[in-house]
């Protein structure tokens, strides 16, 4: 929503966007958020490299997971569902920068898996969100590779052997179908 701040982040540490999605066909506001990505592309073409994949399904979904350096996940509390994008990522050493809602509010430990972008509720997100990319997020990568790599193994070690699908089903399960 800050095409300058973003453009200023990316003077300093350059960076590049790669999102994907796709909206029900009788979603209109998912089509219109579609639509304004498209517009914000446009807008930072010169400045931040941006790419938006079409129709996300799960082939979509192999080499964008394997390939992150960073899972960017920024739903409307409540309304995350498993959060099973950002466990795949952690499966693959990803660490995850994303609003503390699902999964998250358990697997964040700040600045170790990966970042908190505001706080439960807090409703400062997108200023956290810059404020942090700016901040903590590519400093770390540009700067220290070791503890990037570090943070890239406790996402495994932490992350990957906790919140799985296996977790969810029994839980689904257990908290949700057989009550």
């Amino acid at each position: 929503s800050d095409v300058e701040r973003l453009s200023a982040i990316a003077e300093r540490y350059p960076f590049q966007v790669v999102m994907a999605g796709k909206a029900h066909p009788r979603d209109g506001s998912g089509k219109e958020m579609i639509r304004k990505i498209h517009e914000m592309i446009r807008q930072l073409s010169n400045k931040v490299p941006i790419a938006f994949i079409p129709n996300y399904n799960m082939n979509v979904a192999k080499p964008l997971v394997a390939g992150a350096d960073v899972w960017l996940n920024t739903p409307l509390p409540p309304l995350e569902a498993s959060g099973t994008s950002g466990m795949k990522a952690a499966v693959n050493g990803v660490p995850s920068f994303s609003v503390l809602d699902g999964w998250w509010v358990e697997g964040c430990i700040d600045g170790v898996t990966g970042w908190s972008i505001g706080g439960e509720g807090s409703g400062d997100d997108a200023d956290s969100l810059y404020e942090r990319l700016r901040s903590e997020v590519l400093p770390l990568y540009y700067n220290d590779r070791a503890r990037w790599i570090g943070m890239m193994k406790q996402a495994i070690s932490k992350l990957a052997s906790y919140f799985n699908s296996q977790r969810m089903m029994r839980r689904y399960a257990t908290e949700a179908y057989i009550r």
